[in-house]
């Protein structure tokens, strides 16, 4: 696997509260002062963080789920308490690497799992026995910066 691909990894921090005023519902239509239209306010910890000592963030480095929409420099957050489950992402570990991939699992009974990416530039990768692997846990929210249009 190419060096590129790798992922850094970072705890999660969830001893202090972080409240954000939060709006209901925001319409991507005509434009309204959100100011009058907050609800209450949102702790982002206890919104997306349910297993907080199982969970850790990973920051993407490489382009293989690029047309699921995940990017580089896309954070990811990660629950290693998650079931795995065929055909969302997850974080693996394979041969000396992390990666970030589809799961298929429909010849797990055979003893293969097949790593899927977002992106015809990658192969499928045919895990088996004989490789150093392990499924490291789930992603559960993907955190991105919004992009920019060229006008």
């Amino acid at each position: 696997m190419d060096k590129k691909k790798a992922l850094t990894f970072f705890a999660v921090e969830t001893s202090n509260e972080i409240l954000l005023p939060f709006v209901g519902g925001v319409k991507a239509g005509f434009p309204s002062p959100a100011q009058d239209y907050i609800d209450s306010s949102i702790d982002l910890n206890k919104e997306l963080i349910k297993h907080p000592s199982a969970t850790f963030i990973a920051k993407v480095t490489g382009d293989s789920l690029k047309d699921a929409g995940l990017d580089i420099g896309d954070l990811v957050l990660v629950d290693k308490s998650e079931p795995f489950v065929h055909g969302k992402m997850a974080i693996c570990f394979i041969d000396g690497e992390f990666t970030a991939k589809y799961l298929n699992l429909k010849e797990k009974d055979k003893g293969i799992i097949w790593l899927h990416s977002a992106n015809n530039k990658y192969e499928p990768i045919k895990v088996t026995p004989e490789n150093d692997f392990v499924i490291w846990g789930m992603i559960i929210e993907i955190i991105k910066k919004p992009p920019v249009m060229d006008f």
